[in-house]
């Protein structure tokens, strides 16, 4: 089991720009800050493949839903100290007494393989305008050795390892301060001791507000609507961008032959800033037109990420989309009607 909890609950305060006040220069972070904090669990759950990821202190629940694509996670939990606040999208911010009892049950009775846990680096504040905390609700912050101390006195308490990190990079020459979040990354050490176990007597410790099941990718049938979704959504994107180019008349014959019916599209387009996953998919077999019809070599289409993450080669690709969307004789390439403007 996995267990991410954010001490104090800070997710959106610090995301953007910080107004300059007394000579400070503006605090901008690229990703936003909450963001970052999202993908470094996101890619812990990649690297180690968790079953069980609970998220304590979820409030808006955003980082459930970005974890809940994840193929090897079978069950996803959530958990809030007000209910109020968890209907509402709030966060919940823990105060020192709530804190004290916290390694008990975390570490102690749940005891799970891996805890992140994550929270403002008081040292870092120094660069904002003048203030106490990051927000009024705030009950404490600690500095980088406050949370140094605590984290590993906690991790030779329940025999865990930790390792200090965080996200959030300084500006230029203020490296001294260290990243604007803390994160701490505790493991269970492989022999550890049985931890104490806390005894309720039967009472609930936990009161569920509600739960979802989603359907897994691990399931075939949804699996496949997922891929025909995909695929189709990629199928049309690349569609629309031809019809704007053949309204441009900017079609070009791809021979000298005129008996040679198969065209390519090309456009004026303002061209984007590619990324990673554009420029692999610019590597791939262009769209083409033959007559009326529409072709998307599959090539091109498992390079889009999400697909690939999902079918990983063509094979498995043209497996999902058999006698679900039309293809060409070969089988290499989706077929569609380049007039048809319907929605997939």
């Amino acid at each position: 089991m996995f267990v991410n909890f954010q001490c104090n609950g800070v997710l959106d305060v610090v995301d953007g720009n910080v107004d300059e006040v007394s000579n400070k220069k503006i605090i901008k972070f690229n990703p936003p800050l909450y963001k970052q904090r999202y993908q470094f669990v996101k890619n812990l759950v990649e690297q180690h493949q968790p079953k069980k990821v609970a998220d304590l202190g979820c409030g808006d629940v955003c980082l459930l839903v970005i974890l809940k694509y994840q193929k090897c996670i079978e069950e996803l939990v959530g958990v809030d100290i007000n209910e109020g606040r968890l209907k509402w999208n709030g966060i919940e911010h823990f105060d020192s007494e709530d804190l004290a009892k916290f390694p008990e049950v975390v570490f102690g009775y749940m005891s799970p393989a891996m805890i992140v846990i994550s929270t403002p680096n008081s040292d870092f504040n120094s660069l904002f305008p003048s203030t106490v905390f990051r927000d009024s609700d705030h009950k404490f912050e600690w500095s980088r050795m406050q949370f140094q101390t605590w984290a590993l006195d906690v991790a030779n308490r329940y025999s865990y390892s930790v390792e200090l990190t965080g996200v959030g990079e300084p500006p230029a020459g203020a490296e001294d301060v260290g990243c604007c979040t803390q994160i701490g990354v505790f493991r269970k050490k492989a022999k550890a001791a049985e931890p104490a176990v806390l005894e309720h007597h039967g009472e609930h410790v936990y009161e569920v507000i509600y739960t979802t099941s989603y359907p897994s990718l691990q399931q075939m049938n949804y699996c496949r609507r997922v891929v025909t979704y995909l695929v189709y959504r990629e199928v049309n994107r690349m569609k629309r961008r031809c019809q704007v180019s053949l309204r441009q008349h900017e079609l070009e014959p791809e021979s000298a032959d005129p008996g040679n019916p198969t065209r390519k599209f090309i456009s004026d387009l303002p061209v984007p800033v590619l990324t990673e996953a554009d420029k692999a998919m610019e590597m791939t077999p262009q769209p083409f037109c033959i007559g009326d019809k529409f072709y998307v070599p599959l090539e091109r289409i498992i390079a889009c990420p999400r697909l690939r993450h999902i079918c990983g080669n063509v094979e498995k690709l043209r497996e999902f989309l058999a006698d679900v969307v039309e293809l060409n004789c070969d089988g290499s390439a989706v077929k569609v009607d380049l007039h048809d403007c319907g929605d997939y």
